[in-house]
């Protein structure tokens, strides 16, 4: 009879299977960046994310902060939204929401002929707030994402790039990267909604638990 595992037992027999078949592959996982390498592994079964993964500079510090501060996210995909761990936003105060839906959105980009994701992302600046864009599906999106932050009416608290497929996705995530905005970014065509929500999943997830323990060591400083 095979072992019966419970499901965070699941999980982290996973993450050891992809460290060691990595290990016997010779790839070492960079200590900062390895939550986010393992959990889009662990969310695909494809390795080549081990490689394809570009981290902008501090980007983990930079999601951190803007995490902690409780900031929202906006994604262009219900599937992103559906799959981001609200239990672990919800820790850190945060909220994620999604404009694809919104009959606003719907009849503007039908009189303008150009994609809801577009037009859903133009939306944001009406937040007048400083958000953090998970785009999953669109290359639109992402592309109107960087431009709206080069005209300066948003200023992303960082980006995480991961459309899907053929047409314009590698184009924008390049766009994105030398856009010098946060950003973490699966390069080439792939990426998905699966994707994008496995990358802030596991800045999520890192950084609540970072706080709780955070919070453990100060209780116990208080009581000594």
């Amino acid at each position: 009879m095979h072992k019966q595992y419970r499901p965070a037992e699941i999980e982290a027999e996973s993450f050891r299977i992809i460290t060691e078949e990595l290990g016997q592959m010779g790839k070492r996982l960079p200590p900062e960046y390895a939550s986010v390498i393992l959990r889009t592994i662990h969310t695909t079964a494809d390795f080549s994310y081990v490689d394809n993964l570009f981290f902008s500079d501090h980007i983990m510090e930079t999601a951190r902060k803007a995490l902690l501060q409780g900031s929202r996210i906006v994604t262009d995909t219900n599937m992103a939204l559906a799959g981001i761990s609200k239990a672990a936003l919800h820790k850190l105060g945060g909220d994620v929401i999604c404009h694809m839906a919104d009959a606003d959105v719907a009849q503007e980009a039908a009189r303008r002929q150009v994609t809801r994701a577009m037009v859903s992302m133009e939306k944001t600046v009406l937040a007048g707030e400083d958000l953090i864009y998970v785009i999953g599906n669109a290359p639109t999106a992402l592309i109107r994402v960087v431009e709206l932050a080069q005209e300066g009416r948003i200023c992303p608290r960082f980006v995480i790039g991961a459309p899907v497929g053929f047409v314009h996705v590698e184009e924008a995530k390049e766009l994105l990267i030398a856009s010098g905005i946060p950003c973490i970014v699966p390069r080439g065509r792939k990426g998905g909604s699966n994707v994008a929500a496995a990358i802030i999943n596991a800045l999520l997830y890192e950084t609540a638990g970072r706080k709780i323990e955070e919070a453990g060591r100060d209780g116990d400083t208080k009581t000594q």
